[in-house]
Formats: structure tokens, sequence, C-alpha cells
């Protein structure tokens, strides 16, 4: 009779899954045995049950075992560690060997656009370098006019507001004239009536000659 391929799946039968258990279990545990006696290897292993018992096999000790895995892993840790930053090491290296190209290349063309080093340029280049710099210019006017237009307008808008501020100003001031005419007025008013009011006793008639004179003619 022919096995059959076994699924690698989960078996939901408890009592088919518990009895493949078992015996998946103890042969895994002969193949250890085999393992460690046929390759004279240092052979550990660690089972849990779904219930969770343990099982387990070590050729030695198990705390030795366990240990020399640890100490095992870390040693990789360091050495996977030393190469990691080798790696990135080298990485930046070229990426700074990258930039310096790009370096050079725009201080080249920098210069180029100054109209220096144009000795080793072709006429193609020449040309291509005229058009980006009249495109340039074009943007350098178009944001100046725009600057200007800026300016412009905002003068414009201090020039309303000060307008503003000095029509408010004369007003005020109009207003604190007229007042301070009026006041005068009435202070000369009341003043005259103080003065030459018809109680006052001062002889505001009009002579001529000497003031005895003009006792003798009353």
């Amino acid at each position: 009779m022919v096995r059959g391929k076994t699924q690698m799946r989960r078996i939901e039968n408890a009592t088919s899954r518990q009895v493949t258990f078992s015996k998946r279990r103890n042969g895994l545990l002969k193949k250890a045995f085999e393992l460690s006696v046929l390759c004279d290897a240092q052979v550990s292993l660690i089972i849990f049950s779904p219930r969770g018992k343990l099982c387990e096999f070590a050729s030695s000790s198990m705390e030795e075992t366990i240990e020399r895995y640890r100490n095992q892993v870390k040693q990789f840790q360091t050495e996977n560690s030393a190469i990691i930053e080798d790696l990135q090491l080298q990485h930046l290296r070229q990426e700074a060997e990258i930039m310096g190209n790009k370096i050079k290349v725009l201080e080249l063309a920098k210069r180029k656009l100054l109209g220096e080093g144009l000795g080793s340029s072709t006429i193609e280049e020449l040309q291509e370098l005229e058009h980006q710099l009249e495109r340039s210019v074009c943007i350098i006017r178009a944001r100046k006019m725009q600057v200007y237009s800026e300016q412009i307008e905002e003068l414009r808008a201090k020039e309303k507001l000060l307008a503003s501020r000095n029509a408010m100003l004369n007003g005020k001031c109009l207003v604190q004239t007229k007042e301070t005419i009026d006041e005068r007025t009435q202070q000369r008013a009341n003043f005259q009536t103080l003065n030459f009011g018809e109680g006052s006793d001062v002889d505001t008639g009009l002579f001529i000659g000497l003031p005895q004179k003009k006792n003798q003619a009353r």
C-alpha cells in the first residue's frame, strides 16, 4: 500500500493530532540521538506539546549547549553588525563620491553661466547656454516688474491712508480754529460789556480842549 503525501496544515481532529504528535516526536528524538552518535555532533532538542508538556534531548549538557548557542548568536550578531557597518560606510562613501561629482558639474555650469571656461564648449552647448541665459533674463525681468507693481500698489495705499489722515487732521484744525475765534470774540464782548456798560461812571462823550474847560462847560 502506497503511503499518501501528508498535507502541511493543522490537523483538525484532536485525537489524530495527538497521535501524530506522539509518533513524530519519538521519531524526531530518535533522529536527534542518531545524529549525535553517528556524527559526533552536539545536539539539543526542546519540544513543548500542545498541552505545555516539555520533552527534551541533549547529547551532552543542555545548559552548556544553550550557553554555546547564545555565545554563537552573540558572535554572529557582532560580526553581522560589523558587516552592516562596513556596508553602510561603503554606501556613504559612494554617496559622497556621487555628490562630489554633482558639485563639480554644477560648478562648471556656474562658471559657464558667468562666461568662464567656455573654451571647450561646442556650438550646441554655447547656443543652449545662450537660450538659458535669455530665459533667465526674462524670468528676472518679469519678477522685477512684479516687485515694482507691488511697491507701487503699496505706495498708493500709503498715499490714500496719509490723505485720509491729513483730511481728518485738517477737519480737527478747522474746528479748533473756529472754537478759538468764537472764544476770543466772546471774551472781547465780555470785556466791552464790563468796561463800557450802562452802569459805568466813565464819560464816553466827545469833547475838545483841556479837561478843565470841559468841567466849566458843564
